[in-house]
């Protein structure tokens, strides 16, 4: 799993991407409708994938973070000195019991561009509770949009001849 969170002058945003063992990408983001410091949406966006990977009776997990401070505090080698961070350790803490084996690594932002496009994402886009988002799918293009543009059909026709005739004489064509 991979998290993060966005908080900027349009608002806060976290993602996480869970990632299967084969290689697929399963992605979720939340909109922060409330004041938040960085380290805070950090730590929320966590949260997000955690209780995501608790839900789908994932045992076994690595969780990979852009945020040294949180990763190091969640491993234990730095204390949490901020009051406002002290409650969610205290929350990952107690969701980490529900893993069988877990670990936090940190890794460098361009090594996280799914999680941080979708907090960011996110953190832009103004929505209200009613709204349903449904989830994003990407697709691969291998070659460009107009290959498969069909500019004339084999009898040298265009390909809307058919649909011209019909309009002019009301009748279909045999």
């Amino acid at each position: 799993m991979s998290f993060d969170g966005a908080s900027n002058a349009l608002g806060h945003g976290i993602g996480a991407v869970l990632i299967s063992p084969e290689g697929n990408h399963y992605p979720f983001t939340a909109r922060l409708n409330f004041f938040c410091t960085n380290n805070i949406a950090e730590y929320e966006a966590c949260i997000m994938g955690l209780r995501v990977a608790i839900e789908r009776n994932i045992k076994t997990l690595e969780v990979y973070g852009d945020s040294a401070l949180m990763i190091y505090q969640i491993r234990g080698d730095w204390e949490v000195r901020d009051s406002k961070l002290v409650k969610y350790s205290d929350l990952v803490a107690g969701l980490i019991k529900e893993f069988k084996e877990i670990t936090f690594n940190y890794f460098p932002r361009e090594e996280n561009q799914l999680a941080d496009a979708l907090a960011t994402l996110a953190s832009m886009f103004k929505a209200n509770r009613e709204t349903e988002i449904m989830p994003l799918q990407m697709s691969i293009y291998e070659v460009p949009a107009h290959c498969f543009s069909i500019e004339k059909e084999p009898n040298g026709r265009p390909w809307f001849h058919d649909v011209l005739e019909y309009i002019k004489n009301q009748r279909y064509p045999k």
